[in-house]
């Protein structure tokens, strides 16, 4: 396997070497706003949704299925911030959307009526706040189908840690508190007939708990420890039994079993035939209550049927669609019709429709049509061992049309860190190929997918193990004579962004630049400044990295935290941030400008007003974009693009901050 493995690679920068380098692409048509996206069909297939841009934002627009794009209407006018989400209410009478302020996470839920008809001087239909609360984090938590008029949601508005379960009139704006939240709970579940069955919570000692409610109070019917994990998925169809993921006591990957929240009694369903990586996600028809199909995400998103009517649609669309990975989005109430996305590594996707009693496909569009997806690189999985022999997952990109040898190198690790990097089209991956960087993403210990034990493997491992996890994919790429060792850059967000100061500060002789996004330097105030409604989480987190309220969690997260090294930073260092970001704050990147500051090191700093955690408006993403282009290009000496747009340009300008301005209130850990 190993041979073939190695073949295969060999054949592979071969025949990169030979393909045509490309033309420089613009970032616009890889970042901006793509011209149609997010579509989803009412309840009863009589109209279709999707987000466009609208004066300059990208807002929600309607038309009739069957109709051109060019015959939509918008429905919403935001100019401060995108709509990223939204869906129909379950009568079809209005689409609903969350919004927050300049990206403080505080979400209010808003409803638009798309029959409303316009008053003069009117462009859009009222976009009326029905939870219209101030530092308030509204959950969405069901549409019910039996009151089509209603969602169910949880306001953190009495304790800012805990939410209130309330269902909400979408006519009138009236909530009905259902539930009081004094017992910790997480989350809550419904069951077929919208009845509440269960909720979740976290215990004292950080263990995970299922309570099963009834009218007169909660009982607690399985739990699992801090380092397990267990969720439920959705009620079979006897509307009894319930769908549980859970890895508990020996199981290592995650399985899906059966619980019978009365009797207690479990029955197993279904784990990976391949024994490789944890339970990904069960489809359920919500016509039949039965199973579509389950999924496992190993190096490519892995499908197994249950459903054998799915199942032969399924290889009609795959005739249809050659050579291409097949999602499937919305759905009528009746589940006739169905809009799929065809995607791959090198194509961000188009849009179809599906008529499953015609068999009828029908392309419906590309959201970045402009894209020259011809000249987009592949990705491909590849694995390497870390500093301690345990074997690290990672996807591969490199620039098309250049000999893969002795490249300029950007390590992208993913966020989290309890998260995963996937296969598939990667917009970072595809803009730092195309300007001549090998793009590696890596699957760190702790990374979520490759079960409990490479999930625990990464307990109080920041900066340590899993760092090593980051650096030993930079020798693996330059043991196979891919990487130039004088020219390794490493970028991320979040926890990336963490891995890239720690990558700097405690390896410094490894990389020639880091970008640094919304990142942690100092996780003692990281963990102190935590949001309230992530308190659940609080156990957990002290677990997985350790407790700053111990003398000897305290020392363990000093030696961690980059920002107590940044005396060892030799190389160039650009840090992004947003102001309101509520789960890194602000201070996470003033501290280290202001450390390296002091030590006369040259910082460059990015700091948008507007955002919070990653940027969402367009124009601030694109001005951070061009200046890291520029900044990795300057150190590691890949393609940038030198021009922008003027909004761009002064965009760029106004985010720039002076770093010598830069004043931070508290400086203690």
């Amino acid at each position: 396997m190993k041979k073939l493995a190695l073949l295969f690679l060999t054949f592979w920068l071969a025949s990169a070497a030979m393909a045509q380098i490309p033309a420089l692409i613009d970032r616009q048509l890889i970042f901006g706003d793509p011209e149609i996206t997010g579509a989803q069909l009412s309840p009863d297939g009589a109209y279709m949704s999707f987000i466009k841009p609208y004066k300059g934002t990208r807002n929600i627009w309607v038309k009739k299925r069957d109709d051109p794009f060019t015959s939509a209407k918008p429905m919403t006018a935001d100019t401060l911030r995108p709509i990223r989400d939204y869906f129909w209410s379950r009568n079809g009478k209005f689409l609903l959307f969350s919004q927050d302020k300049g990206g403080d996470e505080n979400f209010n839920v808003y409803a638009v009526d798309p029959s409303e008809a316009l008053k003069t001087g009117q462009d859009v239909p009222t976009a009326r706040d029905l939870t219209n609360l101030k530092g308030v984090r509204v959950l969405i938590y069901r549409a019910p189908k039996t009151d089509p008029n209603s969602l169910y949601v949880g306001l953190n508005d009495r304790d800012k840690a805990w939410h209130d379960l309330y269902k909400l009139n979408l006519t009138t704006g009236e909530k009905t508190l259902v539930r009081k939240n004094t017992e910790h709970i997480s989350g809550w579940f419904f069951d077929w007939d919208d009845k509440l069955r269960l909720a979740t919570s976290t215990a004292a000692d950080g263990s995970s708990e299922i309570l099963r409610v009834d009218d007169a109070g909660m009982t607690k019917i399985y739990s699992s420890s801090i380092n397990e994990t267990s969720y439920p998925v959705g009620f079979h169809k006897d509307n009894q039994r319930f769908y549980l993921v859970t890895n508990k006591d020996k199981n290592d990957l995650q399985k899906l079993i059966l619980l019978n929240p009365v009797t207690l009694k479990e029955q197993s369903v279904e784990s990976d035939p391949l024994k490789k990586v944890d339970f990904g996600g069960i489809a359920i028809s919500e016509v039949t209550k039965e199973p579509i199909f389950t999924t496992y995400t190993d190096d490519r998103l892995r499908r197994y049927w249950k459903d054998k009517v799915f199942e032969k649609d399924f290889q009609f669309i795959l005739r249809e669609l050659p050579g291409v990975d097949i999602y499937f989005g919305s759905s009528t109430n009746d589940e006739q019709y169905w809009l799929l996305s065809a995607t791959s590594d090198t194509d961000p996707g188009a849009t179809f429709l599906f008529d499953r009693k015609t068999k009828e496909l029908t392309f419906q569009y590309r959201p970045r049509p402009k894209l020259p997806i011809n000249d987009l690189a592949r990705m491909e999985a590849v694995r390497y061992k870390s500093s301690d022999g345990l074997e690290i997952p990672a996807f591969l990109t490199l620039p098309k049309g250049r000999d893969p040898r002795n490249l300029p190198v950007v390590i992208f690790p993913h966020g989290g860190p309890w998260g995963r990097d996937v296969w598939g089209y990667n917009a970072y991956h595809q803009f730092l190929a195309n300007r001549g960087y090998a793009v590696l993403s890596m699957n760190f210990r702790a990374s979520t997918g490759y079960g409990k034990a490479f999930l625990n493997a990464g307990n109080k491992q920041w900066g340590e193990k899993m760092q090593d996890d980051i650096t030993w994919g930079v020798k693996y790429l330059i043991d196979q004579g891919i990487a130039d060792p004088k020219r390794v850059g490493i970028m991320g967000g979040s926890y990336g962004g963490y891995a890239t100061l720690a990558g700097l500060a405690f390896t410094p002789d490894v990389y020639a630049a880091g970008v640094a996004i919304v990142a942690p330097s100092n996780i003692i105030t990281l963990l102190n400044s935590i949001p309230p409604y992530w308190e659940s989480e609080r156990k957990r987190l002290y677990e997985r990295m350790a407790d700053p309220n111990t003398p000897e969690g305290k020392a363990q997260l000093m030696k961690q935290s980059p920002l107590f090294s940044a005396d060892k930073i030799k190389s160039p260092l650009l840090v992004v941030q947003g102001a309101n970001d509520p789960r890194v704050n602000k201070a996470e990147s003033d501290q280290i400008v202001i450390a390296l500051r002091e030590r006369g090191f040259p910082v460059e700093y990015l700091c948008a007003p507007d955002e919070g955690h990653g940027f969402q408006r367009p124009v601030n993403n694109m001005a951070m974009l061009a200046m890291a282009e520029k900044f990795l290009a300057k150190h590691l000496g890949g393609r940038y693009q030198e021009s922008m747009p003027e909004n761009v340009a002064k965009r760029l300008k106004e985010i720039t901050v002076d770093v010598k301005t830069v004043q931070l209130a508290d400086k203690k850990p």
